[in-house]
């Protein structure tokens, strides 16, 4: 069941203070029979409400691993929702508040585009090894647990390039171009040695794939693309004795101008490992910038540029309570057999990398 429009546009006009107390009834009448996750990207309103709070792969886990929880309500995108469906118990139902909510770095590799590259990519020679960024569809993630890959988080990327290289000569990395481009110059590859496949051009662009020795997807996040050294040079000028710390999903030149780079959780353990009165620089989304202001009120936290994920803003508190009032009626994520086997299959190669 996906909630008529009009029904949507009634809860949207509710007060905020309204829907956060059905919300709150709700899951105190539920229990552990629901298990409510948000990633750190949501807004504040909505992470106050969650079980668990977290990146996609964390999230996925914490449910698997929650006692009870029946029903996993995901806020979060679609990539993420799909991961929960494929670690959670047979006996647990995920649900997602807003199913047009996708990722669009995610979207930007179809499994019909991959496969055609694959198959281009492969007849140039040497070994290669897929590797997908968990910000995947469960089509590309199974892609790689099919054929002798794995994925990677933006945590343990360079640890999963060390796995990869000890079984091919070469690494397809897929979807986003840049945190693939950082991670390959941190394991010590050469501009040369790096090469990119476009799907929009014919032959991926027809660069040098034979002597590649890594092949990167034309991909980007949207929010982490807006992010330019400019910005971090205008910090520098201004503020300069303040730290910047930004998502390796950010363009190579963002990340070799800052003073940290880190996944979403690095950002927050990097916040909390600084003073008061110190001066924090993000480069990530504002949600996650605004939570840790909120949470650190005592230094100067502020956003590198402004960057909203439009996608995860879709979810709300008016269709998470919709989701939370139709448990049963509302419509599951359900990922075939066979993908959630790959996948599965790629996500355990994940975590022996660890």
């Amino acid at each position: 069941m996906i909630p008529a429009p009009e029904r949507i546009r009634e809860y949207e006009g509710l007060p905020e203070e309204i829907l956060i107390s059905r919300i709150a009834a709700l899951r105190d009448r539920y229990k552990d029979n629901v298990c409510v996750l948000a990633h750190l990207y949501q807004r504040r309103s909505i992470s106050q409400l969650a079980n668990f709070v977290g990146d996609s792969y964390g999230l996925s886990r914490s449910a698997a691993n929650f006692k009870g929880g029946e029903y996993i309500v995901f806020c979060g995108v679609r990539f993420m929702a799909e991961s929960a469906a494929i670690l959670c118990r047979s006996d647990q139902h995920v649900l997602h508040p807003e199913p047009e909510a996708g990722c669009p770095m995610a979207d930007m590799a179809s499994i019909e585009e991959t496969s055609r590259a694959w198959s281009a990519l492969t007849r140039t020679g040497g070994t290669l090894v897929p590797v997908t960024y968990m910000n995947s569809t469960a089509d590309i993630k199974s892609f790689c647990g099919e054929l002798g890959g794995t994925i990677c988080t933006s945590s343990n990327a360079l640890k999963t390039f060390e796995w990869a290289f000890k079984r091919g000569e070469r690494v397809f990395f897929l979807p986003d171009e840049h945190l693939g481009r950082n991670t390959a110059k941190q394991f010590g590859i050469v501009p040369d040695d790096i090469a990119t496949w476009d799907p929009n051009k014919p032959d991926g662009g027809g660069e040098d794939y034979e002597s590649a020795k890594v092949i990167l997807w034309r991909g980007y996040c949207p929010v982490h693309q807006k992010f330019t050294s400019r910005d971090v040079e205008h910090i520098r000028r201004f503020y300069p004795d303040a730290k910047v710390v930004v998502h390796p999903e950010c363009p190579q030149e963002v990340v070799d101008r800052a003073d940290a780079v880190g996944s979403t959780d690095f950002i927050g353990k990097f916040v909390a490992t600084t003073k008061p009165g110190d001066k924090i620089f993000i480069g990530t989304e504002i949600n996650l910038v605004q939570n840790l202001q909120t949470q650190y009120p005592d230094r100067l936290i502020a956003k590198l540029h402004r960057s909203l994920c439009l996608t995860m803003y879709q979810i709300s508190l008016a269709r998470l309570l919709l989701t939370l009032e139709n448990l049963e009626a509302f419509d599951r994520v359900v990922v075939p057999n066979k993908t959630a086997h790959f996948a599965r299959v790629a996500l355990d190669r994940m975590l022996s990398i660890h």
